[in-house]
């Protein structure tokens, strides 16, 4: 597993952001719904995170960019993520299924996100 923090541009608002493989979905705080377009779900979505368990009842799109990368994907909202190591609000969790859909890896050791494989077009069969 692995976890990368930096400042991502989401519809035009930085965002505080925590790439973790660790996490299966990506999720954002009403902070950063409140300028994307949000839909009710038609049921609750419930998740274990940080050490407790979650609910959201609505849902994005955002998109943006990491670093030079444009990128959307699907995002639940929760009212709270939490709390990085340095006591910062995570305002968006991304997780791997975005990053495995983006072809962004992460290098711990540098801190850095790894964009090598970041898709310059997309080939459907």
């Amino acid at each position: 597993m692995g976890r990368i923090r930096e400042m991502l541009d989401v519809d035009g608002r930085d965002s505080w952001t925590l790439f973790d493989t660790g996490a299966r979905n990506t999720y954002i705080v009403p902070a950063v719904a409140s300028v994307l377009t949000v839909r009710k779900a038609r049921h609750p979505y419930r998740t274990a995170l940080g050490g407790g368990v979650k609910v959201s009842e609505r849902g994005s799109h955002p998109g943006g960019r990491a670093g030079r990368a444009p990128h959307t994907t699907h995002a639940m909202v929760l009212d709270n993520i939490g709390r990085d190591e340095e006591g910062k609000e995570i305002e968006v969790l991304f997780g791997a299924l975005a990053m495995q859909q983006w072809g962004i890896g992460l290098l711990p050791a540098a801190e850095k996100l790894d964009l090598v494989h970041y898709p310059r077009g997309f080939v459907e069969w």
